[in-house]
């Protein structure tokens, strides 16, 4: 099954269905560029059979740490969590990239997790469910 970073908003689950969603840029600017994402990206690249989506998502969040890409990051992050990478996992990741990438890099990636982690807690709690222990 494909997955659309398209459809990502940094949170497990994606965008709610009750909520209208605004196109992203690549959308709105770029139907072309958009579609290669998405199908080439998340319809190829995503999809082989080499290594797990939670295993690229992994290797994904410590390539987007260790470049600064903190809006690509915000969603990796939140597919990494749908894609069954801990909490502490994801912490680890980042800390392993400041000896490889520098240590602002990492500060960043703990500002983007933090970030992250907050807005799963805050939809799980309007939710009435309690997300803290999840993918802790």
């Amino acid at each position: 099954m494909c997955v659309s970073l398209l459809n990502i908003d940094g949170i497990p689950g994606g965008m709610m269905a009750s909520q209208p969603r605004r196109p992203s840029a690549s959308e709105e600017l770029s139907p072309h560029y958009a579609a290669l994402t998405n199908d080439v990206v998340f319809g190829d690249i995503w999809e082989r059979d080499g290594l797990s989506k939670r295993d690229r998502s992994l290797i994904t969040v410590a390539a987007l740490t260790a470049l600064y890409r903190t809006n690509q990051l915000r969603a990796h992050i939140g597919l990494a969590l749908r894609n069954g990478v801990t909490r502490d996992e994801i912490v680890e990741v980042i800390e392993h990239m400041a000896i490889y990438s520098g240590f602002p890099n990492a500060g960043n990636g703990f500002e983007v997790a933090r970030e992250v982690f907050d807005r799963v807690d805050a939809r799980a709690k309007a939710k009435g469910t309690s997300q803290k222990g999840v993918g802790s």
